[in-house]
């Protein structure tokens, strides 16, 4: 997903059309992602590198199943059992690295790594990726505490609104959700652009409401949406 000159330029006109109303300040970050949720994989990897294998044991594991590990021949004399057992562990042991690697491997694919991590960590990240943005842009340091900061994780489908302590002390978080869904809902259509404008208008409107334009209000973030 990708924003090109056009698409910027309309959601700058978007910040710039919903701050005429209000003096709040609006800024907007896109996320292409905000973690590449490496850990996420190892540990499917590991937890099924240890479980599969002990499940294969009820339906008969044996060194056989596997290429190499198996001369072909039945023993019976019992100086061989040292020699079954040795090759059954490190059968074992190459299972679970095969599955170690297959997991790993399938890992990479976007869609699936997104499936492995649980919403609630990929909405954790976020939202703490979300505040680094606010804090590094400085939305916290305007002159009446009422920036705004709309933002978006491609990867992990995710959209977070940040108010400043001004805001938030006279603004329901829930009243952010109108504006956090139309977002979504067109990144979720390939429409970015629409959504960051649907996302600016409706922010608009709630600081307009609690905090209106005055004469002496001045641009302090710079109208654009930033990418990362």
């Amino acid at each position: 997903m990708k924003f090109g000159r056009e698409e910027h330029a309309r959601i700058t006109a978007a910040i710039r059309e919903a701050e005429r109303s209000t003096s709040g300040e609006i800024f907007c970050v896109f996320a292409h992602r905000v973690s590449q949720h490496a850990d996420v994989v190892i540990a499917w990897a590991a937890g099924l590198a240890l479980v599969l294998p002990v499940l294969m044991i009820p339906f008969g594991f044996n060194p056989a199943w596997l290429p190499g590990f198996s001369a072909g021949w039945t023993a019976a004399h019992l100086a061989a059992t040292e020699i079954t057992v040795a090759l059954t562990l490190a059968a074992y042991a190459a299972f679970q690295l095969l599955v170690f690697a297959f997991v790993c491997l399938i890992g990479c694919i976007p869609d699936v790594r997104r499936w492995m991590t649980p919403r609630t960590l990929r909405a954790s990240r976020c939202r703490r990726a979300a505040m680094n943005q606010f804090l590094a842009h400085g939305l916290h340091v305007t002159e009446n505490r009422t920036g705004v900061l709309i933002f978006a994780s491609a990867f992990d489908h995710h959209v977070e609104i940040i108010a400043d302590k001004a805001i938030h002390d006279v603004v329901d978080s829930g009243v952010w959700m109108d504006a956090v869904a139309a977002l979504a809902r067109h990144l979720g259509d390939d429409r970015a652009a629409e959504g960051y404008e649907a996302a600016i208008a409706l922010c608009g409107q709630v600081l307009s409401g609690h905090f209106p334009a005055t004469s002496s209000d001045r641009n302090e973030l710079p109208d654009r949406l930033v990418e990362i």
